[in-house]
């Protein structure tokens, strides 16, 4: 009887398990495959691998294979510009002509639709580029139609190397050898046919390879090779010698100042006046413009951009200082790590501190995304203001179109450092109470107060919130009263005195320095105010309270992501409600208590809801910048309509958004068309995704499966079930959260290029 008992128990307990792993997984839904998205980085689950060397091969073969795609696309690019672009007409004249992508070769485009479309000097339907490869090329010393198919050759070839290196790292090579030297002719062969295999074993060694050296020094050298590109292709180029693919000496010096330390040559003989495929027929040498490497600064008058002895000048130093500094930090293995899996952080002489951070990808991974993602903002918000291609300044709507392109990248880096670092915080990071060191290292300080964190940042949040929000609200209500003069209006006084120390002399400095002369604040930081310094003067444009608040409500956006990010992140390894979260991984399904989850407790979960908040906050970050610096001649406007939310409406969106609402209209389409309906097309994307998001149409199944999950525990309603377990039942809700997500970024990502192109051209 009692063996009876625990074997009726068992089966029990195993039809119990395996009802509850069927609806988990969701196989009586199509949830289990939008639940591998929680876990999607958990690399070593999909391949199998039970080791780092396994996993760095993946990683190096993933390596490969995005660099071949990169080089496919970028080939596809340019081959379209030599094939049916205008680049030879554009270089004779790019301020006054249309850079072509590709041509439209449709056969029901009728006479006025292709008249419509056609531009840049063509004679058929076109589309026109925003993407700023024409300056690029130009830049680099592209001259003719020749030289890009040249050039489209060239990254083919290096896209199928990237390829053949990626299965190179599949190849063991020491098995190979093994495999080899085991038979028995092998014995015939001289012991120099092993060498070239070892060499190659030991330059694809993985595990020996020490990171932090061989990028430091790839990245030098290959900066001195650009180099050596713009000093012997580009500057030649730009001074009407076409030289590509030959090499020329631009400063008819050679290395003689090199060697006798007389570096200064390199600078002298810059010719100010010359301009970029100049037309000088008789000129064989590079005549009087003889400089390579220079420290002007400034910019070129002629092309509105930096000149091109300065690049080469920087690239140049760059290249040096990751070299040496290659070099350096692989000699200190004490002090600042061998390898890049060794040390990360040191106090002193206290040797290591975090022993797992340095074995952890995913913290690498974090801390290289947060590093490019600043880098690529940095780019963005200099893309219009020192330019370093010719005639882009220019080309309003492509500089413009650079700048959001290169702001949305590097919010979505940011935000894939912040999830790498919380899996960092969830799967890599132990803690030890054994050891000594692992009681003072910077991230069990940070667990350890997570909840002062957590509790600060939503304090600043709710104060930008109710603030920001309440001003706009007020300021829009006297406005809608007819008192206007009654708004709230802030200026920003301590952003107008760093302008004016700066140069900008519109805020009467002088007023300002001579109330608080007697701390004599102003004098010490810059004694050229009272003259009256204009050096920035004309570069920075005067801050009032739009500004104010615009930058108050981006900072909102900004510290309500991070909030979100780092609860999830540091709640990830456990919470008052759920103390044993960190054994259930990054992301487990928010799909009811039947499919292995509930909702809004995960780290995954909250990554998600922050991807809307960092959504919203670059848009209002690029409505921003778009309408204070980069559109034309609204400076004025802005100051008078960004102090109201009503003013953003119908004074930015809607004002720029009447171009695309008539793409088409009584009088025939026009070149926006295809603008106007990608703007339509795209609000509808957008809007789609409330319909799943708002909706609460996840929250209903999570309902609809905690009554077929307690129901299904009765023998009679399982039976019955059991015979359909496969079919649907409804929209889950990770589901519902992925199709919303989705349509929302794409929406909104994809809006807002027609709204650029549209409103500026």
């Amino acid at each position: 009887m009692l063996l009876y008992t625990s074997v009726s128990i068992k089966i029990k307990a195993h039809s119990d398990r395996f009802v509850s792993l069927h609806l988990s997984n969701g196989r009586c839904a199509t949830g289990r495959y939008f639940q591998v998205i929680g876990n999607i980085h958990d690399i070593e689950s999909y391949f199998g691998i039970d080791n780092a060397l396994s996993l760095n091969t993946q990683i190096f073969l993933s390596h490969w294979g995005h660099l071949s795609i990169i080089c496919l696309w970028v080939s596809g690019n340019l081959f379209h510009i030599g094939w049916n672009g205008n680049y030879e007409l554009w270089v004779k004249n790019p301020i006054a002509t249309m850079p072509i992508a590709h041509g439209l070769w449709d056969p029901h485009f009728g006479l006025s639709i292709s008249d419509a479309y056609s531009s840049g000097g063509s004679d058929s339907a076109v589309v026109l580029s925003y993407s700023g490869i024409y300056n690029w090329l130009y830049a680099s010393g592209f001259m003719k139609v020749n030289d890009i198919y040249n050039f489209v050759i060239l990254c083919e070839c290096v896209a199928v190397i990237s390829l053949l290196l990626g299965k190179v790292h599949l190849i063991n090579l020491e098995d190979m050898l093994q495999w080899f030297a085991s038979k028995p002719w092998s014995t015939s062969v001289p012991a120099t046919f092993y060498l070239p295999f070892r060499l190659f074993l030991a330059c694809f060694d993985l595990s020996g390879l020490r990171l932090n050296f061989h990028i430091g020094v790839m990245i030098g050298f290959f900066s001195i090779a650009w180099c050596g590109h713009c000093v012997h292709v580009a500057i030649p180029a730009s001074n009407a010698v076409q030289c590509l693919g030959r090499f020329i000496d631009p400063s008819n010096q050679g290395l003689y100042p090199f060697y006798t330390g007389n570096w200064v040559l390199y600078s002298l003989g810059v010719d100010n006046d010359h301009i970029f495929g100049s037309t000088v027929s008789n000129r064989s040498t590079v005549g009087n413009a003889q400089a390579i490497l220079t420290f002007l600064g400034g910019f070129k008058s002629d092309t509105a951009s930096l000149y091109l002895t300065d690049i080469a000048h920087h690239h140049l130093a760059v290249g040096i200082l990751f070299v040496w500094a290659g070099h350096v930090y692989s000699s200190f293995k004490k002090g600042f790590g061998h390898r890049i899996r060794d040390v990360l952080f040191v106090n002193g002489n206290s040797g290591l501190m975090i022993s797992s951070i340095g074995k952890s990808l995913h913290l690498q991974l974090s801390l290289a995304l947060a590093g490019v993602s600043v880098i690529t903002s940095v780019v963005g918000q200099h893309i219009y203001s020192l330019t370093p291609y010719p005639y882009l300044s220019f080309d309003y709507v492509t500089f413009v179109a650079l700048y959001v392109h290169h702001s949305w990248i590097a919010e979505l880096l940011m935000m894939g450092s912040f999830a790498h670092a919380g899996i960092f915080l969830i799967r890599d990071y132990t803690i030890n109470p054994a050891d000594p060191f692992m009681r003072r290292d910077v991230v069990s300080r940070i667990i350890a107060h997570k909840a002062a964190i957590i509790s600060h940042l939503s304090w600043v949040c709710l104060w930008l919130g109710f603030h920001t929000l309440g001003l706009y609200i007020h300021n829009d209500a006297v406005f809608a009263s007819g008192e206007q003069e009654k708004q709230i209006l802030i200026e920003p006084v301590f952003a107008q005195i760093i302008q004016g120390s700066s140069g900008k002399a519109l805020y009467a400095i002088g007023c300002i320095s001579s109330y608080i002369s007697s701390s004599g604040w102003v004098h010490s930081v810059n004694p050229s105010l009272q003259l009256g310094s204009k050096s920035f003067d004309s570069l920075l444009l005067p801050l009032g309270p739009g500004d104010f608040l615009a930058h108050h409500a981006i900072a909102l956006g900004l510290h309500v992501t991070v909030l979100i990010l780092l609860k999830g992140s540091l709640d990830g390894r456990g919470s008052k409600l759920m103390p044993d979260k960190i054994h259930f991984g990054y992301g487990f399904a928010c799909d009811g208590p039947g499919r292995g989850g509930t909702c809004d407790i995960s780290a995954w979960d909250s990554f998600y809801l922050a991807t809307f908040w960092m959504l919203n906050t670059n848009a209002w970050i690029t409505f921003y910048i778009h309408w204070k610096h980069l559109t034309l001649n609204t400076a004025f406007q802005f100051d008078e309509s960004s102090t109201y939310l009503n003013g953003w409406f119908r004074d930015y969106l809607w004002f720029y958004s009447a171009s695309l609402i008539r793409g088409y209209d009584a009088f025939g389409a026009n070149d926006l068309s295809v603008w106007a309906w990608l703007f339509l097309a795209a609000h509808l994307n957008w809007s789609t995704g409330f319909m799943f998001l708002i909706s609460w149409r996840g929250y209903w199944q999570e309902l609809i499966d905690i009554i077929l999950y307690m129901h299904l525990k009765t023998p009679i309603l399982y039976d019955l079930w059991n015979v359909n377990i496969y079919t649907p039942v409804a929209l889950s809700i990770v589901q519902a959260r992925f199709i919303g997500l989705v349509h929302f970024a794409v929406g909104l990502i994809l809006t807002y290029p027609a709204f650029i192109i549209g409103g500026t051209c």
